[in-house]
């Protein structure tokens, strides 16, 4: 089942692709709306997280394009539409291929980046490897500080399930264990994005994000930087000063939202963002 939401998006979008040596990377980009008397602002790349697709921003496009964003959404390589690069482990494997390809799309652009978990581990990576490619990060809920000995939370493998009921009971579980603090936000839509997310995740194996890479990177990266994360989320819940020294006191945390606070907590989420961006 495709939720309503995402069909809707999706039927909006400009659909690209950019060509690889294991396929293609798929973006969906959208055009900022019309604003009589107001002039288009800079443009937005969002990278979604682990074991995701575009649609991990998807109550982000409304508010995005209506403040005046044109928005492009990537499917990072091996995950949503976007194949995998051939022998590719993790996210430090996609930086070339990201540079090139938003190159091409915006060339001669200095880029604002909003990267969502391991899209915003990723887009650090970026930024550091490619310091003339990027304007401006806002990362949300990213991993990679290196702060905790062992994770608060274990999901549930179900790829070795026959059944579809007992994968999807795993899927609800998994959601509820990292991604969102209200359990009571598990629809059926947003059960069946997720699900339709996890099953295109091609690179199971990454493990980055359990390393202190993103603390490492941070030092060297010269554009502005914003960390933005869910006040229960359960990657840093409780150490949030920590956390908070770690981007040099740029930290907002948004109440009431866990790891995927973008999606939990949208309207919280927009006003503390939007006055971020270029």
């Amino acid at each position: 089942m495709t939720p309503p939401e995402v069909a809707q998006w999706q039927a909006q979008a400009q659909r690209v692709t950019f060509a690889h040596a294991g396929g293609v990377l798929t973006a969906h980009h959208w055009s900022a709306a019309p604003a009589p008397g107001h002039l288009h602002k800079a443009p937005v790349v969002v990278l979604h997280g682990g074991s995701g697709s575009w649609t991990h921003w998807l109550r982000m496009l409304g508010p995005l394009t209506q403040a005046g964003h044109a928005v492009w959404a990537l499917d990072l390589p091996g995950f949503g539409a976007s194949d995998p690069l051939p022998h590719q482990q993790d996210a430090d494997d996609m930086l070339p291929l990201l540079a090139a390809s938003l190159q091409h799309w915006l060339p001669g652009q200095a880029l604002q980046i909003m990267g969502f978990s391991l899209g915003g581990m990723t887009a650090a990576l970026l930024a550091a490897a490619y310091p003339a490619l990027v304007r401006q990060l806002v990362l949300v809920g990213p991993p990679g500080l290196g702060l905790r000995d062992k994770p608060l939370y274990r999901l549930k493998g179900w790829r070795h399930l026959a059944d579809p009921v007992e994968q999807l009971l795993c899927h609800q579980y998994n959601l509820a264990a990292l991604m969102l603090a209200d359990a009571r936000q598990i629809d059926r839509a947003t059960l069946a994005l997720h699900t339709a997310n996890v099953q295109r995740d091609r690179l199971p194996r990454r493990r980055l994000a359990s390393t202190d890479i993103l603390r490492q990177t941070l030092p060297r990266i010269t554009c502005p930087v914003q960390a933005v994360y869910g006040q229960e989320d359960v990657l840093y819940r409780g150490l949030w000063p920590q956390v908070a020294a770690c981007f040099g006191g740029r930290l907002q945390l948004i109440a009431g939202a866990g790891h995927w606070v973008q999606y939990e907590q949208p309207g919280v989420f927009a006003e503390a963002v939007l006055p971020m961006l270029l």
